[in-house]
């Protein structure tokens, strides 16, 4: 009777703890980033920086979307989908 050498270990768990090592420490140094400093805000404070450039062509997107999609939600207001208000 032949014995069969011991396998190693399999390599799945180590890779996948490794990688979830991995993960972690990279979300843990993303917590530290510094807040902008002060001659940074006059970039950050342009127009062309905010997230909805135009509040009105924002509003007037959400208006006909809610219009067409026929549904209500997922916006400051709610309403029908005939377009009345």
């Amino acid at each position: 009777m032949t014995r069969r050498p011991s396998s190693p270990r399999p390599l799945r768990p180590r890779l996948a703890a490794s990688t979830l090592l991995a993960a972690a420490a990279l979300a843990v140094g993303g917590c530290a980033l510094k807040p902008p400093a002060p001659w940074e805000k006059g970039l950050l404070a342009r127009p062309d920086m905010a997230l909805q450039p135009d509040p009105l062509e924002a509003r007037l997107q959400q208006h006909l979307y809610s219009s067409k999609e026929n549904a209500s939600g997922g916006a400051s207001i709610g309403g029908g989908g005939c377009g009345c208000n």
